[in-house]
């Protein structure tokens, strides 16, 4: 008997979604298989970069480097809201995370997605550190793998403490300005363990971009980091509302003479 017309087109339809799927997991397949060798190509080479970096300089070497540098504060020197400002902005779950924060890594990696550019590093105080002392500052993907590899050395060679001390005696301020202690000497005149909290919050902003948000750079911008800055300190309950209110109505006399 012979069959109905329809029939034979709905299996015709039936091969032609089998196949469709075939086609699909195969695709899947073939993708997955080219991210896994894009992964490992990379991972390679940054490991490798590390490799070449660890050799050259060990942990403690980088910390005896810095630590002999002129200017060198130690942390208990340095006011607890300075130190409370630079977590806040830089690095929330700097006192929870191994060296790598996963949450803010997806974070930036979704802004810059959606923005279509870098627009958010994502990257720890830990790995900063790694960053501004192993490798260049140059955006290409080995070096930041090899950051996290270098990281994770850093937080098994040194406590947390040390590390946060370490980046806030090395980080740029602008101005020819390395670390906190020249930073104060340079911007306002005296020892780092004598800011006041206006201070203290405005340096704590200065080394995101020294270029913009050094205070003799342009007093304005540096002044909006600053609140920035404030507002990270109350979202993350280092300080409430009504005194990051009272630190901006601070007058700056010491920086406003100098700038």
């Amino acid at each position: 008997m012979r069959r109905p017309a329809y029939t034979n087109d709905i299996s015709q339809k039936n091969r032609f979604a089998r196949a469709m799927r075939s086609l699909v997991k195969w695709l899947l397949v073939l993708t997955l298989a080219a991210l896994v060798g894009i992964c490992a190509y990379f991972g390679m080479r940054g490991y490798d970069l590390y490799l070449h970096a660890s050799q050259n300089e060990s942990v403690s070497e980088m910390a005896e480097g810095i630590r002999s540098q002129p200017g060198f504060v130690e942390l208990e020197n340095l006011p607890q809201i300075y130190l409370d400002a630079v977590v806040s902005v830089e690095d929330h779950r700097f006192y929870r995370h191994p060296g790598f924060d996963v949450l803010a890594t997806g974070r930036a990696l979704f802004n810059d997605l959606k923005a279509g550019a870098i627009v958010e590093g994502g990257s720890t105080i830990t790995q900063q550190l790694a960053k501004n002392e192993f490798f260049t500052q140059e955006q290409v993907i080995e070096r930041k793998i090899a950051e996290v590899f270098m990281a994770f050395d850093i937080e098994r060679s040194l406590s947390k403490d040390d590390i946060l001390e370490l980046y806030v005696n090395s980080i740029y301020f602008g101005d020819g300005y390395y670390g906190i202690g020249p930073a104060c000497y340079g911007y306002l005149g005296k020892h780092a363990c004598d800011m006041n909290d206006w201070e203290s919050t405005l340096l704590a902003g200065t080394p995101n971009a020294p270029s913009v948000y050094a205070p003799t750079q342009d007093f304005d911008l540096a002044c909006q980091r600053q609140q920035q800055v404030l507002n990270r300190m109350v979202k993350y309950d280092a300080l409430t509302q009504e005194q990051a209110n009272a630190i901006v109505a601070q007058t700056p006399n010491a920086l406003a003479s100098a700038v």
